[in-house]
């Protein structure tokens, strides 16, 4: 008998379930479907009835499912930095490498003082000549251009030796047609572990070389710029070979990647309060190519295996750190570079050919140039 009772009681609960619910539907839908009945008259009239009809629907219906009201509440909180749409963008690393043995040294001899068979190669590169390429107007900006396109800018190059030696190559195009100039940046960039900086007063840029060569120091370099309220408005940051060497674990190199870009998302899209107009452009240099048999000391051939830095450049993959993969930072993709150049483009196995950095300028560069053509 109680059990009969339970049952009567439930069905006449569901019942009076349904007919509130049908009776809710009456008295919100029935007048906002004869509101746009009248309206129908009108078409302007009609556009606008049909949207209040949808909002009025939603706002009476978003209450009960509790899913939609969290999603929207927490969506405006989350930083998404989009990939690229440009096309052009995807095409700034096809690039095309001549490399054959140099003309001038076929009658090579054992008076003349050449490092390796390094130096028995010429290195050209180019874009591929497509008509995509074409009509982005890829190309290798002169001196005159790259000038024009950084003045007046505050440039920020941080990491490894691999940012020291892009350092040189971007400072060669600049400063290229004044040798004893570039004499004397050399001695003072390739200072052991150390930072350097250069005005350029003829176009208005700063330069900014800063030794980091582990992810934490750029993580604390962000910190610093935070602190000080000014940023610059481009940086170019690498660094991964020392801790592969020093730390081997690839696990532990994609926590401080996710550190890193953590810091960057918490700095940008920066609060007017912090005097930054634009956000900075961002830039990743990615791991060289490393040919474990070349490498110049017997730690690096144990550490440095394939195995290893394949398992690095995952790291910073799945650490969601680059655009492609819907981070903050665009790829200078040193890797593919130097697998195109191939082994006659390095004499240690990790660092390469000026080609390859002065490649990665100009990609720099063109990257530039598109995001402000798309910016106007």
């Amino acid at each position: 008998m109680t059990m009969m009772m339970m049952i009567t009681i439930t069905m006449m609960m569901l019942m009076a379930l349904m007919l509130g619910a049908a009776a809710a539907c009456i008295v919100v839908l029935v007048p906002l479907g004869m509101a746009g009945w009248h309206l129908s008259r009108n078409s302007v009239l009609l556009f606008s009835g049909a949207i209040l009809i949808t909002l009025s629907v939603c706002v009476h219906f978003t209450p009960y499912f509790s899913s939609v009201s969290d999603y929207v509440t927490s969506v405006s909180s989350v930083a998404v930095f989009h990939r690229p749409k440009s096309s052009c963008m995807n095409l700034i690393h096809r690039i095309h490498w001549e490399v054959k043995p140099n003309a001038s040294l076929l009658s090579f001899n054992a008076t003349q003082n050449l490092s390796s068979s390094f130096d028995f190669y010429e290195k050209h590169w180019d874009w591929s000549k497509t008509q995509r390429i074409k009509a982005c107007r890829i190309h290798k900006l002169s001196k005159p251009e790259a000038s024009h396109l950084i003045n007046g800018s505050w440039v920020l190059i941080a990491g490894d030796s691999q940012a020291r030696l892009f350092t040189l190559s971007l400072l060669n195009l600049i400063l290229g047609s004044e040798p004893q100039r570039m004499d004397s940046v050399k001695t003072a960039l390739f200072k052991r572990h150390s930072n350097y900086s250069i005005s350029v007063d003829e176009i208005g840029m700063k330069l900014d070389f800063v030794w980091a060569p582990y992810v934490l120091n750029l993580t604390h370099l962000l910190t610093d710029f935070k602190t000080k309220k000014k940023y610059p408005d481009v940086m170019v940051m690498g660094a991964g070979l020392w801790h592969m060497l020093h730390v081997s674990n690839p696990s532990d190199y994609e926590l401080v990647l996710q550190t890193l870009k953590s810091s960057l998302v918490s700095l940008f899209p920066f609060s007017t309060e912090l005097g930054i107009k634009s956000p900075p452009h961002l830039f990743w240099l990615g791991f060289p190519m490393l040919i474990n048999g070349m490498l110049n000391a017997h730690e690096k051939r144990v550490h440095m295996i394939d195995a290893m830095w394949h398992a690095y450049d995952r790291a910073l993959s799945e650490s969601r750190l680059l655009r492609q993969t819907g981070g903050p930072m665009i790829l200078l993709d040193i890797q593919s570079l130097t697998w195109n150049c191939g082994a006659h483009c390095t004499y240690d196995g990790m660092h390469y050919d000026t080609a390859i950095y002065e490649a990665a300028v100009q990609i720099m560069l063109n990257s530039l140039l598109i995001k402000s053509r798309h910016r106007h």
